[in-house]
Formats: structure tokens, C-alpha cells, sequence
């Protein structure tokens, strides 16, 4: 007799501090799924349904049935309606039979319009409708954990990378903990450990510096018991009552030693802590040091606005700067999400002249719009398959996007906000990033898995947005501002 297994996945990581919420349309662009006859398109991929079907497709003995599956690129709050509805569609796919095993793909770092803790509920709800049923739960490397999700969930692990290249592994190993758990070979518990800091994410590379340091200190106490140790960075945007790093252990029947070293873990991301912090450039001075880096293309990038960390394409810090500052090398910059302009842009078609504004469309408070005349260079409808080694073979969408040349500069304008994280963003446009010598992008951390390898240099610069530097600075109404590092 077939085991079974319900999957179920909520993958967003929320800005609190955008003013553009999470809608279905947003989801639909990424990832809105029911039904275990979706799974072989992701067959191969780096991501948490790629390791979903290889295990369905390598243990014909498991019933795999896909719930409901829901990804968006980070963002303003989920709809709550939305939220209600991802619960009741999960809620119902869990009722009315006997399940083995539930596995939950989660990023930890989810708030809607009214709840500053969903997936807790989300947790609780399962728990509430399985009973003693194994849990599985895998979370982004930037989750918010609480304490509670010890006690809520059986067997768990995060991403060990950034920018995110072990997805489908992590996902991998809370499917095979699951199995060992309901075939009796493991009796897994787990234990929580904050260090009562909220950390910037600029400084959480695992390829160097303070993160590195301790992925490599839990990684050596991964032994007997011990099942998985997973240090949260935690993402400081993201405003409740557990914002800020943590450490999840989960161990093999014994309880103290789970809870030791979740302790030991959370001291040495303590010590380490002041390492987090940051200081950039204004965009002028980032410029002016991407002017003096030999060769090209150098990066030069907006974290303040990135979209993976919930920005909103709409600031207009870095270009305004780079307006002023008439570069006399190719420049691009990527890019500005204006629905309405992308329209516009291909009504008029290539080749056309527009007079128009970019940025300050949403947010005039991180930068007023700035007004241009720009000619019209490429247009597209803009899909593509990314080639990685992020998220490589899974479909991108940027919606209708214009490439526009503004003096020298050129300009990329979507209809939909997607992280510039693979080469194929560009190459959709026309653009040979190759042949630039300043690439601007709203971008942080995981534009470098594809990026770094063509770049003379990267450079980070300070600009007003919703994922700003000064942490200080954001209306918090529910973390602790005194764990700010």
C-alpha cells in the first residue's frame, strides 16, 4: 500500500514597508499551482518542486499530491483575502483523507495586510488538521523563525546559501527526513535559539565574510544526533515580533542537545554580529568609483530598491545621479516597473521618440519622477527561461518591457517588477551587458550568482527606498529596534 505525502508551498518574502501589496496577479506571474500534474515542469530545476518531483518520480512507493503551491518574487504585504484563500485551498486538500507525511515549503518571512505572523497559522492549521501526522517545513536562509515553530513542525531546514543555489537541496533533505521518520528510523525534535539581533542582509554572502564564518561553525556540529542545523540571517524588512537572525536544530531524539547547540550557534552569530553592519556610498561617490575600476562592465548597484528584497523598481536615487553624471562609457540601468510606460513604449514602436517620466510613479518620497525624452530601442513581451544558476530552466516573466535610450543611457522599463538575476533579463532586450561599462541595476546579493563572473567590479551604493540601509530609519511597529546591529 502507497504512503502519502501533501505538499503544499507559500514562498513570499515581505517588505512591510512597501507601498505596493501582494496581489493574485503577482503570484500568477511566478507561481499559483494545484495538482501533482504540474510537477514535471520543474523536473531538473534548482528549486524546492524540482526536488518535489525527483522524490515522486525516485519513490513510486509515495502518493505525492501538490496542494496548493504559491510563489511571488518579494514584495508589500500579501493580500489578506488572498491569504484566506491560500488557506482554505490547503485546508481543503487536506481534509478527507489519511496522510502520511506533509511537507511544507515556506520562506519564513511572510506578512499580510493584517497578520504579522502567517506562517505560524499556517502551521497550525496543518497541525490542527493532521494531528500527530510527520510535518516537514523548509524555509529561506532570510525567515523571521519564532520559537513556536519547534513545537509545530517535526523535521526542518533552510538554505545554507546566498544567493540561493541549494533550494532543491534542502527541500531534498526534509523530503528524506520525512520518510525516515514515518518508516521509524528517526524520532526527530527541534529547538530554537535567537541571539536578539536583526542583521542587514548586505554583508550575508555565504562565498565570504561573517555568514561564511558561521554556515562553516554549524556545519562542523552537524554530527550524531544532530539531523540539520540552519542558521537564520533573518530579513530586517520584514516587521514582527521575530524579526532578526535565528538557529533552528533539528536532532534525532534528543531534546537537550538540539537546544545546546541551537544556543552555541546563536552566540557566535552574536559575536559576529558588528560584522553585519554596513556603510555605502552615496550614488555620485559609487559612480565616481566605478569610473576609476579598470575594464568593465562594472555593477553598480541600488539595494535600497532591490526587488528581491521587496522593492519596488520606483526610487530614483541611482539614475538621477547617473543622469548627472553624463557617463561617456555604455551605460545601462535596470530598471523601472511602469506598466503604463510599457504600453506606451509599444504603442509607439521602436524606433519612436517619447517624452515622458521615470520613477517617483509609486513612492515620490524616495525620489520625485524625473522627466525625459527618450528614444525607444527594443521592445518585448518579455518571458524567458532562466539560465542560471539561480532558479536555472524555471520561466521568468517581466511582463511588456521597453528598452529606452535616454542620452546615453539605456533604460529598461517593465510592466512587471522581476529581480535582475539572470543574464536572459537583458538578452531579451538586445543588451550585450558585456560591452557595458556601467551596469546599474536594483540589485543586491543574488544578482551576483549570474552577474559576478562579467563584472571588472561590483560596487553597493546608498540610496533612499524601501530597503534602505539605515535600519534605524523604518517605521518598525512590532520588532525590537534595540536588536538592530
Amino acid at each position: 500500500m502507497k504512503r502519502s505525502i501533501a505538499v503544499a508551498r507559500l514562498w513570499l518574502e515581505v517588505n512591510s514597508f512597501s507601498p505596493v501589496p501582494t496581489v493574485l496577479a503577482d503570484f500568477k506571474a511566478k507561481e499559483w499551482l494545484i495538482g501533482a500534474q504540474k510537477l514535471p515542469s520543474f523536473a531538473g530545476t534548482p528549486t524546492e518542486l524540482g526536488a518535489v518531483e525527483a522524490f515522486a518520480r525516485d519513490n513510486p512507493e509515495w502518493d505525492v499530491q501538490l496542494l496548493r503551491s504559491a510563489a511571488a518574487d518579494p514584495g508589500g504585504p500579501m493580500e489578506e483575502a488572498l491569504f484566506e484563500r491560500f488557506l482554505a485551498d490547503v485546508e481543503r486538500g487536506l481534509g478527507g483523507r489519511k496522510w502520511d507525511a506533509v511537507y511544507l515549503s515556506l520562506h519564513g518571512a511572510l506578512i499580510t495586510e493584517r497578520r504579522t505572523t502567517p506562517d505560524i497559522d499556517i502551521l497550525k492549521m496543518v497541525r490542527r488538521i493532521v494531528g500527530p501526522v510527520p510535518i516537514g517545513a523548509s524555509f529561506d536562509m532570510h525567515a523571521n523563525i519564532a520559537p513556536e515553530m519547534a513545537t509545530l513542525v517535526d523535521v526542518s531546514a533552510g538554505y545554507k546559501t546566498l544567493p540561493h543555489l541549494d533550494m532543491d537541496v534542502v527541500a531534498a533533505k526534509v523530503l528524506e527526513l520525512l520518510a525516515q521518520t514515518v518508516e521509524g528510523r528517526i524520532r526527530p525534535v527541534g529547538a530554537v535559539a535567537r541571539p536578539g539581533c536583526i542583521l542587514h542582509s548586505f554583508n550575508m554572502r555565504t562565498s565570504d565574510g561573517p555568514m561564511k564564518e558561521v554556515e562553516e561553525f554549524a556545519a562542523a556540529r552537524v554530527v550524531h544526533p544532530i539531523l540539520d542545523i540552519t542558521p537564520y540571517g533573518g530579513f530586517p524588512y520584514a516587521d514582527s515580533a521575530f524579526t532578526g537572525a535565528s538557529v533552528m536544530v533539528c536532532a534525532d531524539g534528543d531534546l537537550g542537545v538540539a537546544k545546546r547547540v541551537a544556543e552555541e550557534v546563536a552566540a557566535e552569530i552574536k559575536r559576529l554580529s558588528p560584522q553585519f553592519a554596513v556603510e555605502r556610498p552615496d550614488a555620485r561617490a559609487g559612480l565616481e568609483q566605478a569610473r576609476a575600476t579598470t575594464g568593465g562592465p562594472v555593477a553598480v548597484l541600488e539595494s535600497g530598491d532591490n526587488t528581491y528584497s521587496g522593492g519596488i523598481a520606483d526610487t530614483t536615487g541611482l539614475f538621477r545621479a547617473l543622469l548627472a553624471f553624463d557617463p561617456q562609457e555604455p551605460a545601462v540601468f535596470a530598471y523601472f516597473h511602469d506598466p503604463a510606460l510599457a504600453e506606451r513604449a509599444h504603442a509607439a514602436g521602436a524606433g519612436a521618440v517619447l517624452d515622458c517620466e521615470l520613477g517617483g510613479r509609486v513612492a515620490p518620497e524616495y525620489g520625485a519622477p524625473l522627466a525625459v525624452r527618450a528614444e525607444i530601442v527594443s521592445l518585448t513581451d518579455g518571458t524567458f527561461v532562466n539560465a542560471g544558476p539561480m532558479q536555472r530552466g524555471v520561466e521568468a516573466q517581466m511582463g511588456r518591457a521597453a528598452l529606452l535610450r535616454v542620452g546615453r543611457i539605456e533604460v529598461v522599463v517593465t510592466s512587471k517588477r522581476l529581480p535582475v538575476n539572470d543574464l536572459g533579463y537583458f538578452e531579451l532586450l538586445g543588451v550585450d551587458v558585456r560591452r557595458m561599462k556601467y551596469l546599474c541595476v536594483k540589485a543586491k546579493n543574488h544578482f551576483r550568482a549570474a552577474f559576478a563572473p562579467l563584472c571588472a567590479g561590483i560596487v553597493e551604493v546608498d540610496t533612499p527606498g524601501p530597503a534602505g540601509i539605515d535600519l534605524a530609519s523604518m517605521p518598525y511597529r512590532h520588532a525590537n529596534k534595540a536588536d538592530l546591529v
